[in-house]
Order: structure tokens, then C-alpha cells, then sequence
């Protein structure tokens, strides 16, 4: 005879009511008080949910949520923090730890329970499939999130299926870093999840969705659902659980000195850049969320969206993010022309080791700003040459295209090289890409141990090469604003004549000159050659 279950519907309710009851479930079930339970849950006000064990100073803009009416509370389960309105369906499966065996024990639990969520979908039309760890995923993107925890006698395993989700609200209720990132990374953050009415194309009737839903449930568990109310035991348990759950006690109750950063990496391969973005959390040394992006071909489609998957809360590591990679492109079916597991690890092990910038004062975001040419920061030589680029003098400037300087005052180039004399570099104006090529070659031939520069991240990206075959060591930073790549005018620069001026981050190169023009030995003392005016190009 086929077992039953309570089917519950618990409605719309705040998100102390919610918790409290999720407490209060799982309590009375492991008392025997309940029976084993499919509920339905939805919020009002909005809600963000931090997980039992996170802080909410790190997880959640508590500003923008207060501003906005939006409830913050903490959930019994683990997991990270999510943002639930009435566009989202809630699900849970609250039963007693006897039911685990006949669910495949608790290593299988996610898989088997999601299976409920996967089955109802497919009764929708949705072809949803199951992606470890714990996701609902739609063509490799998430529709449904699952976590659980477990009581005495009993667990309970939840999850937040997206009917018709405000992606925008989301992403500024969390303290997801989308400040830090550029518009096509918050794009991509868009792609990887989904929700029911953009792939319907309609959202149906809310109990026709509950009703694939339990009906895939009893499909996976092969139990039937029967609908019931909340047993006297959980009404007394909710009243008395609720005050707690509304509580600052609760919800503030962990305090974290941990932060947040996004590091980002770029590399070249033969067939496309490869642009990596990691969201680490500092304290636990994590991968919170990883953003490939970049204009190579992925065959599948979702290939890149799974390898991002594989990465998420990975240990900060290059060893074991660099296995991750290479075991999923053993395993896959995956195919990327011109681009090899090898530029992915490149990528997101330089991303990495951003991470240890810190030591001398850069956070993530100047951390990314850095480029580094044939050794990383911590290896690099003591750097006695500083290269500046033409376009960040003012477009009237008498050396606009020359070498040199007057320090009038009218542009940033003068503060840095105002900046090289105090400590006692060279500064060099860089031209054109020719005079750059020249000037790293008279620099290897003098003796110069390694090189400052400032340049943006696509000729970077494009010359890095060229950089690294000129066989000095350097570090660039990144120019703050508009670039010739970003105007479509890399081919006047080349030559030396793009006519928009650009700005240097002369901040972030007073800290690199800082920290690398006094490793060791004595100042340059000018002992490069001069050099020529700039060759006539026309």
C-alpha cells in the first residue's frame, strides 16, 4: 500500500513567519507530533534570506532593502543568501530521518529530492534536468536552488522555484559586488539563471505550477500527497518560535570580519579572449561565483555556464582549481576552437593570485587593475623605467607626441613624472607601438631589471606576446577611461595618432611605484640612454 504524505500550503506569509514555521515543522516531525510533509510557501513583503551560518553585513545591502520594504531574515539551512518575492514559489520536504534510506541515504538527497522539482517541471513542458551540487537547472541555467538541514529525528529539504523573477532587484538586495563589475559580466550573471514564464513563453495559473509539483513529487518519492493543515502541535510551536524569528537576535546573530572581492583575469588564445571575473570570499578562502566570458565559440552552448558550476565555492586554490578544470574537460563533451583547458586554468589561476596583492594595500578592484609581464608581482625585480602612454597628455600639448614632460600641471602625465624623479626612475612618453618596441629593447640591452607602465586591458590582451617575447619583466597598470579599443580606434593608435586624451588610475601607480621601485639596489640614477623624438610616422 502506497504511504501517504501531507500535502501543505501555508500561503503567503513574512519571512519570521516562514522561518519560524520551517523550525517549528521540523521539531514536531522529529517528535512524531507531524507527519511527513510537501509545503508550499510564498513571501510578502519581498524577503532576503541569508544562510544560517553567514553574515548579513557581508551578504546583503540592508540600506537598499530597508529603502524598499524588503524583510531580511536568516534560514535554519546553510547555503548562501537569496532574494524570494511573490513572483517565487517556495518547496520544502520536512519527514523524518527514516524516510533517508528509502530516498538513497544522504548522499543521493539532493539528487533524489530534486528529482521531485525536475519531474513537475517536465509535466509543465520545462525540460529541466538536474546539475550538481544542488540546482534545478533549464539549458544550463538555474530555475530552482535546493539546501537542506537535519533535526533530531527528522530533516528538512527546501528549494525556490522562479516563476517570474526580478533579476534587477536582486542583484542590488544582494551584496553581490555588480558595482565592480562591467555591463557584460552583469549580463552574464543574468544568463545563468531562468524562470518559468521565459521558458513558456506564459506563466501559468499558480496551482496548476503547485500541481505539476506535487505530482512530480509523488512520482519520485511514490508516496501520495494529501492535502492537511498545521497539526496542533506546530501551531503551538509557531507561536512560541515566532517572537525569536522576528528578533534582531536572530537575524544579526552572526558577525563577520570577512569580505568580498572580485578579481578578474584576461588571456589570449588562438581562437578568442578569455575573460575570467571571481567573486572570492576572503575569509573562507572561496570561489563564491565564477564569470567566464569572451569571444570564443563553446560547443555546447551551456558548456561554459557547467564550468562555472564545477568552480562555484571551490577552495581559492590554483592546485585544486586547476584539477577542477582539468577533470571537467577530461569528462565533458565539450569542444572550444582554439582555446584549451589550459588558457582557462591560465585565466583563473591569474585571477587568483590577485588575491595576494593585499600585501601591498591593493584591494580586488586595483588587484584587477594590475597587469603582470613575464613574472608575477611577487617575483617581480626592482622596476627603474617608467612608461607612460602619449594619449593621456592633453591634445594641445607641445609633447603630445614627443618624449618629455614640462610638469605644467595640465595633466596627470606630469604628477607621474614628478612621481619616477622622487624615486628615482626613468620616465619614458611611449609614442606609438614601434617606440614601445624600441624602448623595451634599449632597456634589456642597458641592463634594466624590469619595467612600470600604464596601458588599458585590451592592448594588454593583445600584445602581451610581444611584451613577454621582448623579455623584460614589467607591470602594467590599467588607464581609467574611454580607450582606442573602445572606440574602434586601436589602428591610430598604433601609430600614435588617436585624438581623445586618456586618464591615469595615479593612485593605484603610486602604490605599484611604491612597492616595486624600492625592492633593491640603488636608485637608476639615469643611466638609460636618451632617446630620439618620435619618428615620423605619416
Amino acid at each position: 500500500m502506497m504511504d501517504s504524505w501531507r500535502l501543505l500550503d501555508t500561503g503567503v506569509r513574512t519571512a519570521a513567519e516562514n522561518m519560524a514555521l520551517d523550525e517549528s515543522m521540523l521539531e514536531a516531525r522529529g517528535q512524531g507530533l507531524a507527519p511527513n510533509t510537501l509545503r508550499f510557501l510564498q513571501f510578502s513583503p519581498p524577503a532576503v534570506l541569508v544562510g544560517y551560518h553567514q553574515s548579513i553585513e557581508q551578504e546583503i545591502r540592508t540600506d537598499f532593502c530597508l529603502r524598499q520594504g524588503i524583510d531580511v531574515n536568516r534560514r535554519i539551512t546553510g547555503g548562501g543568501a537569496i532574494f524570494f518575492d511573490e513572483s517565487q514559489l517556495g518547496w520544502e520536504i520536512v519527514a523524518g530521518t527514516d524516510a533517508l534510506a528509502a530516498l538513497g541515504g544522504r548522499p543521493l538527497l539532493f539528487k533524489k529530492l530534486s528529482e521531485g522539482v525536475v519531474c513537475g517541471l517536465r509535466r509543465l513542458g520545462v525540460a529541466a534536468s538536474f546539475r550538481p551540487r544542488n540546482d534545478v537547472e533549464v539549458a544550463g541555467r538555474k530555475i530552482s536552488g535546493t539546501g537542506g538541514t537535519e533535526g533530531e529525528g527528522a530533516f528538512l529539504f527546501q528549494g525556490t522555484l522562479l516563476l517570474d523573477f526580478d533579476v534587477d532587484t536582486m542583484l542590488r538586495a544582494l551584496r553581490v559586488p555588480v558595482e565592480k563589475l562591467v555591463d557584460k559580466e552583469v549580463c552574464s550573471l543574468r544568463e545563468r539563471v531562468t524562470w518559468l514564464s521565459r521558458e513558456l513563453g506564459h506563466l501559468p495559473p499558480l496551482h496548476k505550477i503547485k500541481e505539476a509539483i506535487w505530482r512530480g513529487f509523488e512520482e519520485v518519492l511514490g508516496v501520495s500527497l494529501v492535502a492537511g493543515g498545521l497539526s496542533p502541535a506546530e501551531e503551538r510551536l509557531l507561536r512560541e518560535k515566532l517572537p525569536l524569528f522576528a528578533s534582531k537576535e536572530w537575524v544579526e546573530q552572526v558577525s563577520s570580519p570577512s569580505r568580498q572581492e572580485v578579481l578578474r583575469s584576461v588571456v589570449k588564445a588562438p581562437g578568442g579572449l578569455v575573460r575570467v571575473a571571481l567573486v572570492v570570499d576572503t575569509s573562507l578562502s572561496r570561489i563564491r561565483a565564477a564569470i567566464v566570458t569572451g569571444d570564443f565559440f563553446a560547443y555546447p552552448r551551456r558548456a561554459i555556464l557547467d564550468l562555472e558550476a564545477a568552480l562555484k565555492d571551490a577552495p581559492a586554490e590554483g592546485e585544486t582549481v586547476r584539477a577542477i578544470v582539468d577533470r571537467f574537460f577530461r569528462t565533458q563533451d565539450v569542444y572550444v576552437p582554439g582555446v584549451e583547458a589550459a588558457h582557462f586554468q591560465q585565466a583563473i589561476g591569474e585571477a587568483l593570485a590577485r588575491s595576494s596583492y593585499g600585501r601591498w594595500g591593493l584591494d580586488g578592484d586595483e588587484a584587477s587593475a594590475i597587469f603582470t609581464v613575464g613574472r608575477g608581482l611577487a617575483e617581480m625585480p626592482r622596476c627603474s623605467v617608467l612608461l607612460l602612454p602619449y594619449c593621456a597628455k592633453p591634445l594641445d600639448c607641445a609633447f603630445r607626441h614627443e618624449d618629455g614632460c614640462t610638469q605644467c600641471g595640465l595633466c596627470e602625465i606630469g604628477d607621474a613624472y614628478r612621481l619616477a624623479a622622487d624615486k628615482g626612475l626613468k620616465a619614458v612618453s611611449i609614442t606609438n607601438y614601434e617606440r614601445l618596441q624600441e624602448t623595451l629593447a634599449r632597456c634589456r640591452e642597458d641592463g634594466v631589471e624590469a619595467f612600470i607602465g600604464t596601458c588599458c586591458e585590451a592592448f594588454y590582451a593583445k600584445h602581451r606576446p610581444d611584451f613577454e617575447e621582448a623579455g623584460l619583466p614589467g607591470v602594467l597598470v590599467d588607464i581609467d577611461s574611454a580607450t582606442c579599443y573602445d572606440l574602434g580606434q586601436d589602428g591610430l593608435a598604433y601609430k600614435g595618432r588617436f585624438e581623445r586624451q586618456t586618464y591615469l588610475r595615479l593612485g593605484l601607480l603610486r602604490k605599484v611605484v611604491q612597492a616595486l621601485a624600492d625592492r633593491r639596489g640603488e636608485s637608476f640614477g639615469g643611466k638609460i640612454r636618451p632617446y630620439d623624438a618620435a619618428v615620423d610616422d605619416a
